[in-house]
């Protein structure tokens, strides 16, 4: 590559924020010419933390993810506010809502994805969405009711929690059981509306859903389990008209002041399959996330679905689905700009560059005070299946529960609710591929009052991942603290853990806790 590299950028969330970080110092250089196109017209946000924001258990600052003044000041042009509206290919062009032409030699799309909105009686109808324009707006949800996915959902449902007020959470999954738990925490009426038989259903067995269930309803939240809705009412205010509540298919009415839909996001695609860029659940990209159809062009973060370009079958469908986490979008924003800074420098890199870290195992943890949840890997397997070694614990009087699955020899999969210490041990042995102990049943002892009797390896040891999203290890962050960090906050400055999802917060200060006073 000769000359400067013209990169644009479309979207500007956490992961299009970490792109232009790990981008700068080929902009810094002069060697890259970075445009950042930004729809919101905000700064970059972290909107896994908007549910603490919306409680008023976390400052709008913090939910900064970018020092944006300092990137414009490096020479990166950032043009918020300004949506793109269509990418001409062949021309390699981006025309903006303004109606200006921005041209590219790569392209990068962080695009993000948009709250699914259930097809309820009294909510817009969304089913045509993928077909819409790029450009167009989604439909307005009606008066009380919001999705929790930018600053204005979270405004919305701020003094409705501070007053006390009712809220119904349509969905149970983990981002919908996090907020319903930090509301009920913060003094909201909280009641969590699902249709199957526990929560966390993708991310939980049904026993490990009923445990948790027990510990929501013993925090204060309402379980409407098995509560299919069909439709919303509304009320008549000096407003106008207003959420009042949710009708379901066996005749139980559910009031509540706001309706909070936590039903799943979808990918935005919408720009890329009117550029005619291939697309399945996402943007179809190689592993190297180069989409499929064009090389120039390169997706990250939600609106990526990586696959390889054989996988189609017959129809021409592609299985699988965009990671929906921050951790693989920031992994793949580095992976990006690293090979783009390369190119930058006269690098010539083939399509098989693959993104390192995209096979990490998937680990979800529910951040809610008092309720200790976590689980990984293919953990459906039952005692009695003949392919795999299947342990279960339950103990419903201490809202205990752990389940594993070893697979020639080797932890697959596991749930732990009421054991944090056990799910801590796990998640160690499970991100190193590790066995079980001899005895399985030690783990149990992690969490019982003489635990220190009980020879485990320590899953706050030097090698252990603390910060999944960052992938930092324990090691990094002793290193941090022993070098004069001393709090949560100054070590995720110093280290970037714990400014994901915030659910290592409690192993950071655990961390410190342990490292010697000089």
């Amino acid at each position: 590559m000769t000359g400067v590299l013209r990169v644009v950028l479309i979207g500007y969330g956490p992961v299009g924020a970490r792109f232009v970080e790990e981008l700068l110092p080929a902009v810094e250089a002069g060697r890259v010419d970075l445009v950042v196109l930004g729809a919101e017209g905000e700064d970059a946000y972290n909107r896994v933390l908007l549910a603490e924001y919306a409680v008023g258990a976390a400052t709008r600052s913090r939910l900064d993810v970018a020092d944006t003044a300092a990137a414009q000041r490096a020479g990166v042009r950032f043009r918020l506010a300004e949506a793109a509206v269509a990418i001409d290919l062949a021309r390699r062009r981006v025309r903006t809502s303004r109606g200006d032409e921005v041209g590219y030699d790569r392209l990068v799309l962080a695009t993000g994805a948009r709250a699914n909105v259930p097809t309820l009686d009294g909510l817009p109808d969304t089913r045509h969405a993928r077909g819409a324009s790029a450009g167009s707006a989604p439909p307005a949800l009606p008066a009380g009711v919001t999705a929790l996915r930018d600053l204005g959902d979270a405004e919305a449902i701020a003094p409705v929690v501070a007053g006390g007020g009712r809220i119904l959470v349509l969905g149970a999954g983990v981002l919908g059981m996090e907020f319903a738990l930090l509301a009920a925490e913060h003094g909201a009426g909280v009641t969590v509306v699902h249709h199957g038989p526990a929560p966390m259903g993708r991310n939980l067995d049904e026993t490990g859903g009923r445990m948790l269930s027990l510990a929501a309803r013993a925090a204060g939240l309402g379980m409407a389990a098995h509560a299919r809705a069909e439709g919303l009412d509304f009320r008549d205010t000096a407003a106008g008209w207003v959420f009042d509540g949710i009708s379901c298919a066996d005749g139980t009415y559910l009031r509540g002041d706001l309706l909070v839909l936590s039903c799943g996001v979808g990918p935005r695609i919408e720009l890329a399959l009117d550029a005619g860029l291939a697309c399945a659940r996402g943007v179809l990209v190689d592993e190297s996330l180069q989409t499929w159809t064009d090389s120039g062009v390169f997706a990250i973060g939600d609106c990526a679905q990586i696959a390889d370009p054989a996988a189609a079958d017959r129809s021409g469908r592609v299985a699988g689905a965009p990671s929906g986490l921050i951790g693989p979008g920031w992994r793949q924003a580095a992976a990006v700009a690293a090979r783009l800074r390369a190119e930058a420098s006269g690098m010539r890199i083939g399509r098989d560059a693959a993104v390192p870290g995209q096979e990490r195992p998937t680990v979800v943890m529910l951040k809610a005070t008092g309720i200790d949840v976590v689980s990984g890997g293919d953990h459906g397997a039952e005692p009695w299946d003949p392919d795999a070694e299947v342990s279960v614990w339950v103990d419903a009087a201490r809202g205990a529960y752990l389940k594993t699955v070893v697979r020639h020899g080797v932890l697959s999969g596991f749930v732990a609710v009421g054991l944090p210490h056990a799910g801590a041990e796990l998640t160690l042995l499970f991100e190193r591929g590790a066995a079980l102990p001899v005895e399985p049943s030690a783990l149990l002892r992690l969490d019982a009052v003489d635990a220190r009797a009980v020879p485990v390896d320590d899953p706050l040891g030097p090698d252990a991942t603390v910060c999944w999203c960052n992938g930092v290890k324990a090691a990094r962050i002793t290193e941090a603290a022993a070098g004069g960090a001393g709090t949560v906050e100054e070590i995720g400055r110093c280290t970037r853990a714990g400014t994901g999802c915030g659910g290592c917060k409690g192993r950071i200060a655990a961390l410190l806790a342990a490292v010697p006073v000089p």
